[in-house]
Parts: structure tokens; sequence; C-alpha cells
């Protein structure tokens, strides 16, 4: 089953302006410009995927690789919504690939069942939104196993997929960024890709995991996002960031879609003279925190920028890292680039951290 929520249009007084200032930029539905580096988009027999087809091909060789692996969730035997479960319960069978009740709370604690018996069970929570009634089955049981049992069970190989974020028009139900909420409870890992390529191979290291993960999907990566992806199995390990350019005045710390968005404003900073070192962190929990601590050491400056409100986000345990491994490195206080912390509203263009947001911080920074 679907939920729907009527939406309407919202004009607001400063669209005009942000029109003008980002025309080229509505929504943010820019793609991460090609001059990023991207592992395992060279490989031999490289085929060209959007974002959910990167899914689909991991998803795919997950089930192909074990026979305990099984996909489900709501509306996942059809395609799923964004249709990244597409033909998969065709080729392996309704066993294997199944839709589950509307109950998140319910399956996601199959899932936790399937997972300490052994199986490796990646379950669909239809959009990030959706996952809090699973929120005590995820804190309470999949993160806590292994400790309350002394290590005699775990749910590792278990694997909550969801769309997350903003996607242009999703308001108030279909768009929340929840990634902080589950950043607290040990446990669990958190992975949000910003490509393809990463999606796909940080998917299937997911799977290989000893404990349970939480995999968000940007949703307006989905389609907007094309690049070469290596058609075989192959894995992207947690907790190791990437630089995608190279600088010497500031640092930009981001992930997921926002990735597109600060290299976008680390290009036009760049037109001004300004040096701009760019890194997605790709899994949130662990997060690289030596690359981090090395750039930030390397330029004096540092912005940490995401699409979750500001208040207790990934940002706000970043920079006070930093601050404690950084501090006699710092030529400026670290920045937060964040969303307003307010309901996600449907006039995403003031709401959102974009391209301008994060340029006039740029300009902040490098200029106190």
């Amino acid at each position: 089953m679907l939920r729907r929520i009527g939406t309407t249009h919202v004009v607001s007084p400063l669209s005009s302006f942000f029109s003008s200032v980002a025309r080229a930029r509505r929504l943010q539905m820019t793609a991460v410009s090609a001059s990023q580096a991207r592992e395992h988009a060279d490989a031999p027999g490289a085929v060209e995927m959007n974002f959910l087809q990167a899914i689909n091909s991991a998803l795919d060789l997950a089930l192909s690789k074990d026979e305990k692996t099984v996909v489900f969730g709501e509306d996942v035997a059809f395609g799923g919504v964004f249709r990244c479960t597409l033909n998969l319960s065709k080729k392996y069978g309704s066993q294997r690939v199944f839709d589950s009740p509307l109950s998140e709370q319910g399956l996601v604690g199959f899932a936790i069942g399937m997972a300490s018996a052994g199986w490796k069970p990646i379950a669909e929570v239809q959009f990030a939104d959706y996952i809090f009634p699973a929120f005590d089955q995820i804190v309470n049981e999949a993160a806590k196993m292994r400790f309350r049992s002394g290590g005699h069970f775990h749910c590792g190989g278990l694997v909550i997929r969801s769309p997350s974020s903003a996607v242009g028009h999703g308001g108030l139900y279909h768009s929340q960024s929840v990634e902080g909420f589950f950043s607290h409870c040990a446990g669990i890992k958190i992975v949000m890709p910003s490509t393809p390529s990463d999606a796909k191979g940080l998917l299937l290291q997911c799977v290989e995991e000893e404990d349970p993960c939480i995999f968000f999907e940007p949703k307006r990566l989905y389609r907007s996002m094309v690049e070469p992806v290596d058609p075989g199995y192959y894995t992207i390990p947690l907790g190791k960031g990437k630089i995608l350019c190279e600088g010497r005045d500031v640092t930009i710390v981001t992930y997921g879609a926002q990735v597109g968005v600060a290299m976008k404003a680390a290009e036009r900073a760049a037109q001004e003279g300004i040096s701009v070192e760019l890194i997605d962190i790709r899994s949130l929990k662990p997060w690289d925190r030596e690359m981090v601590t090395q750039s930030v050491r390397k330029t004096g400056r540092v912005i940490v920028t995401h699409e979750a409100p500001k208040t207790s986000g990934i940002g706000s345990e970043i920079v006070s890292c930093i601050t404690q491994d950084c501090f006699l490195s710092l030529e400026a206080p670290p920045m937060r680039v964040c969303c307003l912390d307010t309901p996600h509203p449907l006039n995403e263009q003031l709401y959102l951290p974009n391209e301008l947001k994060v340029c006039e911080a740029i300009k902040y920074i490098t200029g106190y």
C-alpha cells in the first residue's frame, strides 16, 4: 500500500530572488561533478547506472551470493514505489523477495528475528519518515542483541533500507532526514551514499557487516545521478570517507545529496580564488574522523553541511570532534550549514542548505 498526502504548491515571496541566483539548481536536483573521484567506476565492463539501478544491482548480487539473503518490505515484490526492487521477486521467487504488511514495527521485528537466526534480511521501510514506529525495535532490540546476549546472538546481516531526505514536493511526511535520531545508539551503523557506485559497494558491505545497518538512500538522486558502475560484486568499507577535491583554504564535510550542492559551491568558490577541500564521509556511523582531522589541520577552516536540521544533527558531532582534535589549528570557528529547525515544508528552496547558503558560509569563514 502506498501512502499519499495531498500537496499544494506554495509560492515564496523570495522565490524570484532565489530563482535568479540559483536558476541552474532548482530544488537542488544536482549531480555530483564529473571531476570527483569515482571508485569502481572505471572497472572493465563498467555500465552506466543511475542510483536506483545500482541499488537493484547490489540487491540482485546479494541474493545470488547467499541463499539466506531475503528482501522484503511494503510493495517490494512488485518493485517498490521507486522501483529499486524491480524484477527481483520474479527472478528469486516469492519466498525470498516479498511484501510485508503495512507495519514498520512488524517488518523490522521480523527482520531482527531472521538475523538472529542466521539469515541476512534486507528490510525496506518505504520512506524514512515511516521508520519511527520501528524505533523501539531498532534501538532496543537490533542494536542491543549482541550486548544483552553476551555475544551469543547478534543481528549482523540485518540491513534496513530507506529512501530519505528531500524529494522536491514531499512536505512533512515524505522528506525528512532522520539519521540523527539513530546516531546516538551504540550497536548500529549508518550509511548515506552520494553516488551509484558508492551506493552499490556500501550496500553490499552492509550485508556483510557483523552489526545491523541502516542504509539511507537520498530519493532525489535515484534518477538524477548517473555514472559508470562496476557490474560485479564489490564492497566499500564503512567508516572510510572520500576526498572529492583537494584544497588549501577551507574543508567542507558532507554526505548524501548534499555532496552535489557542496561541489557546486566549491566550483563557484574556485572562480573567486578560494580553494576548497571537499570530503564525502559516506558512512555516518562510523565516520572517517582521521580523514577529516587531517584535512582541517591543513586548511584551518571547516564547514559541515547536511540536509538534516541543525540542532543535534550529525554535523554537531563532527564539529565537536574537530574542535577537540584541531583546536590549535583552527583559523576560524567551525560552521554548520543545515536545514532549519522546523518541520520540513513544501517550500524547499528556502528550507534546504542550497548552494547559495554554502557559498555565503565559504565567504564568511575564509574572511574571518
